[in-house]
């Protein structure tokens, strides 16, 4: 099996160099076979440049968008390339921020949860051994009101953390979750896309587990990218219409099979 890391990028020269680094240790010490795909989304300093330099030493392909579309559609870019290379249905593909503040040591621990049957394993905050270091007051207030709010008005069996990007997805549920939803798997631009992929995903399967890790935001060098504002009214809307969004999301998902079943029986 193979696992396919995507990282999506937007104005991150000065984080990349030393999460590279990190990754060309992991890749040398991994049993299985690991390919990062970056997704430049339109940055205006020297990413590209960095990635595509870093591209000649490692097994690292870079994807480009010519202009900044939003961390949803780089995902959605990543997701695109990781399958087009995956030959398994059990590979793994793991996102993770840019930024330097998501330890890629937690990978080998995660995927060997994605081996013993989990679809999505993310990397959580509120697991026991979990820690965050140098996050922003506010940032933290909006992640753990979110984390309530949606515990509460949208509750996924296993889950305590929804808004943390960094997860691992078997390629099956991924390629599954393409075909059902295809260009709306991810909708929104913003921060809020990481709610709303879970929401899908979990319409298609319930083994959704957390591992603890340690969020170090205190690494980060590049300014936030995270318009607060944006974010809370975006959160707020994807809550309103939640309930609605995993209704229709089954309703989709049960018409997809029915239909996958009747032309496998033809």
């Amino acid at each position: 099996m193979s696992m396919f890391v995507c990282l999506p990028c937007y104005n991150e020269e000065r984080s990349l160099p030393p999460l590279l680094d990190q990754f060309a240790q992991l890749i040398a010490r991994s049993e299985e076979p690991m390919r990062l795909i970056a997704v430049d989304d339109g940055s205006a300093d020297k990413t590209r440049q960095v990635l595509q330099d870093r591209a000649k030493e490692m097994p690292l392909e870079v994807v480009i968008h010519e202009r900044n579309r939003g961390l949803g559609p780089a995902i959605v870019s990543g997701f695109r390339a990781a399958l087009r290379r995956a030959e398994k249905e059990d590979d793994i593909v793991v996102c993770l921020d840019a930024d330097d503040t998501h330890d890629p040591k937690y990978i080998p621990a995660m995927a060997a949860r994605i081996h013993a049957g989990a679809d999505v394993v993310i990397a959580s905050r509120y697991q026991a051994g979990s820690k965050e270091v140098g996050v922003p007051f506010m940032r933290r207030i909006l992640s753990h009101g979110a984390r309530w709010v949606f515990r509460l008005a949208l509750p996924i069996p296993g889950v305590r953390d929804y808004t943390c990007g960094y997860r691992a997805y078997r390629a099956g549920l991924l390629r599954e979750a393409m075909e059902v939803f295809g260009d709306k798997l991810i909708e929104r631009r913003g921060f809020a896309c990481t709610d709303e992929v879970l929401i899908k995903l979990s319409s298609l399967t319930e083994r959704i587990e957390e591992t603890p890790f340690v969020l170090r935001y205190d690494k980060k060098r590049s300014p936030s990218a995270l318009p607060l504002m944006e974010t809370i009214f975006a959160t707020l809307k994807l809550l309103h219409r939640g309930r609605l969004l995993r209704r229709h999301a089954k309703r989709t998902v049960k018409a997809h099979r029915r239909a996958r079943g009747q032309n496998d029986g033809a």
